[in-house]
């Protein structure tokens, strides 16, 4: 059986003993459940000696009949589903990208096949199949789903030999990446049928889909982020599960590792789901970090983010706790936390937010303001300070002078309710100094109690 598929893979007959074609040929056996040998016959091209697989390392086998390497164009429209699930089980092989002069041909040549199996996805020519989906999903998890290395980050970054914001780039990524476009083009295509694929794209599948988020390659992270939102807008079934588990991903960070490389990316998913910006904010202000600067700058960063996204609706429910929140960061000493703060209203979105609720939100920051500019120690916040002093006055003039004021009569408040305590503090001390000793340190003992005689 094995010769007469190795027979059908076409053969230069004028280099039948090129090294270079006995790879090729090892690839495609390789594909067909069988290991590559390291040694070869120089005058046949094929393999010394073969071995059987399992299908746990190589999941699905070439269809019988089919020759892998035939190009779709040359395959009539019965076959090419066959044709199909057989170059995808090829691309089943996995290659050890860290060593980019390892099996160089045989990587050449599944990048090539990947190529034509995204082109023929993205031609939506042919319903995809039960067999052909199982056959992808496989090879997506053959090929994707990995364990990542232990963070190398904590003990560099100890040295001083990696900065935090440097991105790590995966060396497998030029791979990676087709595979990445040709799950995208395979979910999104119209000739998937959801709900025949709910049954191999399972909560497994998604769980080490979400896995995969903790990769500390950014690209593979926003691939991941564009893939996911496809799933949850097919596949409504599993949208519970999907939310769910990154519920669970936030509650792990938060609780036990305090680390996560695609934080952001799923926070993003508010996107899909306006609500969820409401049940945000309010749990990043419930678990505020009070005594954390770094904690407390980057949960500013996340809101800002959100606000970025926000609707009004969501925004209108959530704005009197988080200007609140954001109030006292403004007056915070610690200048990084001060800073962020005061940014927020660089961004357009965060600035129409506020124009439109102005009058809620302008009586609550005023005082913060006006605090930051008498009394804060940074120079660059005070002109941060004066920046947004600025922009709100410009917004609405009327509206500034009348929260002015009021700050100005409240602050006078204050200021008279603090002198009348301290006169009274003061008069208690003068009537304690000036009010003598009527009672003798002795009489302040007591003595101890004696027995009454029977």
């Amino acid at each position: 059986m094995l010769r007469q598929f190795l027979s059908k893979i076409p053969r230069n007959s004028g280099n039948s003993d090129s090294p270079e074609l006995a790879r090729s040929n090892s690839y495609i056996a390789a594909g067909s459940h069988v290991h590559r040998s390291t040694s070869f016959n120089s005058g046949i091209g094929r393999p010394c000696t073969t071995k059987r697989t399992s299908s746990a390392i190589y999941p699905a086998s070439v269809a019988a009949g089919i020759e892998p390497l035939l190009p779709f164009k040359s395959a009539p429209n019965s076959e090419k589903m066959n044709l199909f699930v057989s170059k995808v089980s090829l691309c089943c092989v996995t290659f050890d990208f860290s060593d980019g002069t390892k099996n160089s041909i045989e990587k050449d040549v599944k990048r090539q096949i990947l190529l034509e199996l995204l082109d023929f996805v993205a031609s939506g020519s042919i319903r995809f199949s039960e067999p052909a989906i199982l056959a992808m999903c496989r090879m997506c998890s053959t090929n994707l789903f990995r364990v990542f290395p232990p963070n190398y980050r904590s003990i560099a970054s100890s040295s001083g030999e990696h900065d935090e914001d440097d991105p790590v780039f995966c060396s497998a990524w030029p791979h990676l990446q087709i595979i990445y476009d040709l799950l995208l083009k395979f979910i999104t295509s119209s000739c998937l049928d959801a709900k025949v694929a709910k049954k191999y794209i399972d909560r497994s599948f998604i769980l080490k889909l979400l896995d995969l988020f903790d990769s500390e390659d950014p690209r593979e992270r926003e691939c991941l982020k564009t893939i996911l939102h496809r799933v949850y807008g097919k596949f409504m079934v599993h949208r519970p599960l999907i939310r769910k588990d990154i519920s669970n991903i936030f509650y792990q960070f938060v609780f036990e590792t305090e680390r996560h490389n695609g934080i952001t990316e799923l926070l993003e998913f508010i996107d899909k789901d306006p609500s969820l910006s409401n049940v945000v904010i309010r749990g990043l202000l419930k678990y505020w970090p009070i005594t954390n600067s770094q904690k407390e700058v980057m949960f500013l960063d996340e809101l800002k983010d959100i606000l970025e996204e926000i609707n009004i609706v969501e925004f209108e429910k959530v704005m009197v706790p988080l200007f609140w929140r954001i109030r006292r960061c403004i007056n915070s000493f610690h200048f990084q936390v001060a800073e962020r703060a005061l940014l927020f209203w660089n961004k357009d979105q965060i600035v129409n937010l506020t124009l439109h609720n102005r009058h809620v939100i302008l009586p609550i920051i005023l005082p913060a303001l006006e605090k930051n500019v008498q009394n804060h120690w940074n120079q660059s916040i005070l002109n941060l300070t004066l920046n947004v002093r600025k922009m709100f006055m410009d917004m609405d003039h009327m509206l500034f002078m009348t929260c002015h004021i009021h700050f100005k009569e409240e602050e006078a408040t204050l200021s008279e309710s603090a002198e009348k305590r301290k006169k009274a503090w003061q008069r208690l001390e003068n009537a304690a100094n000036l009010r003598p000793m009527t009672r003798n340190t002795n009489d302040m003992v007591i003595p101890l109690a004696t027995s009454i005689p029977s």
